[in-house]
């Protein structure tokens, strides 16, 4: 290949293509011809042009020195062989040492995530991390803080709605004394319109009273409330017999048949763990909803009975019924599903509260042709302490 006005000791590189007439042979010494045809070679060459002869008489020399693009791809090829293997030997152990690294440093936090998951809802409890850097100390002890916050602000709550409660509910009961005595001294004859008028007074504060007790109610079924009562095992079948009949009064009042049902099993007891008191209150606010709502001439019948590993009280009157539509909303507070009575909408509210903190489950069922079914499951109990006490 010539090159055009080449300078002196000037190098020049380039490809080339060399054409190969001579085949090497076991036995033959390199170089020798062959008649077989050859092949061609891509090769690199190397130019330089120098300068040589006598003075006055100047030659240029070129000398071309080749090599085979072959061998140069081939240990191009090696090199990345030998480079690449080591190297991603060593990423994989670098990704290794780092995941490790992290895996270890975000160990407390996966351990604080696991024991705010763990708590319960009404759990305020402060957390405890002892084995942890400085960093998640920090957030666990801000966390804490926002716990005692939160507990205050609960216990203030609470505090307020009890007391509130409780100082009401003299006052009305006396505004209740009072105009039972002015409608037992007026009759209808001398001043009818006085006595509707006293009559509206004394539905307002009978209706002021039951939302003052539900209220005391509601309160001692929140979390924490419900959290510092005790935990008993009591037979939750004699609990619902000494309800129906604590209620019988008002049932006759209102032209309700109130009775039980004892089913298959009789007398056997339902021995169930939980805050008696506050399962009687969930079980009365039941028994009253079905006698305020059935109607006079309905029937209303409390039963409880052992299915599977649950004790099933029910309450069933043959009233006109809730719409299986308001069957969910009419557990939330201050929802009623009629306009008639007088109730306040948190009965269902509280009975769903107790239940849930006592591990149970409520829930609506419709009767046919028409009434409602409260049903309401709690986990039986097997322990044998304090077995067969009532609430």
């Amino acid at each position: 290949m010539g090159i055009p006005n080449p300078q002196l000791n000037q190098p020049y590189l380039y490809d080339g293509t060399l054409h190969d007439r001579h085949n090497d042979k076991p036995g033959e010494r390199v170089g020798t011809p062959s008649t077989e045809a050859g092949r061609d070679i891509n090769v690199r060459v190397a130019a330089l042009y120098l300068a040589y002869g006598e003075p006055g008489k100047p030659q240029t020399l070129l000398v071309q020195v080749a090599k085979s693009r072959t061998s140069r791809e081939e240990l191009a090829r090696q090199i990345l062989i030998d480079t690449a293997l080591p190297l991603s030997l060593l990423i994989v152990l670098m990704s290794v040492i780092v995941w490790g690294g992290i895996r270890g440093g975000l160990a407390p936090l996966a351990r604080l995530r696991s024991l705010v998951e763990a708590r319960a809802i009404n759990d305020l409890a402060p957390i405890k991390l002892e084995a942890a850097p400085e960093e998640v100390k920090s957030l666990a002890l801000a966390l804490n803080t926002l716990l005692a916050e939160v507990r205050e602000s609960v216990h203030a709550q609470n505090r307020f709605i009890s007391d509130a409660a409780h100082q009401l509910r003299t006052p009305l009961a006396g505004l209740k004394s009072q105009t039972e005595l002015a409608l037992a001294s007026t009759t209808v004859a001398t001043d009818p319109e006085l006595r509707a008028r006293l009559k509206l007074v004394h539905e307002s504060a009978t209706r002021s009273a039951h939302l003052v007790s539900q209220l005391l109610a509601l309160a001692r079924a929140e979390p924490e409330a419900a959290a510092a009562q005790s935990r008993t095992r009591f037979d939750l079948r004699r609990l619902a017999r000494e309800v129906a009949a604590e209620q019988v009064p008002r049932a006759l009042a209102a032209g309700i048949d109130l009775g039980t049902d004892e089913g298959e099993t009789g007398d056997a007891p339902l021995p169930v763990t939980g805050n008696a008191m506050l399962i009687r209150e969930a079980l009365v606010n039941i028994v009253d909803n079905a006698i305020r709502y059935a109607g006079r001439g309905a029937n209303v019948t409390v039963s409880a009975h052992a299915e599977g590993h649950d004790a099933v009280l029910t309450v069933e009157d043959t009233g006109p019924g809730v719409p299986e539509s308001e069957h969910e909303r009419i557990f939330q507070r201050f929802v009623r599903a009629t306009h008639e009575g007088n109730g306040c909408g948190l009965g269902l509210a509280i009975v769903k509260e107790i239940v849930e903190r006592s591990h149970g489950q409520v829930a609506l069922q419709s009767v046919q042709p028409h009434g409602l079914r409260v049903v309401v499951r709690f986990p039986l109990s097997t322990g044998v302490a304090g077995a067969g006490k009532g609430g």
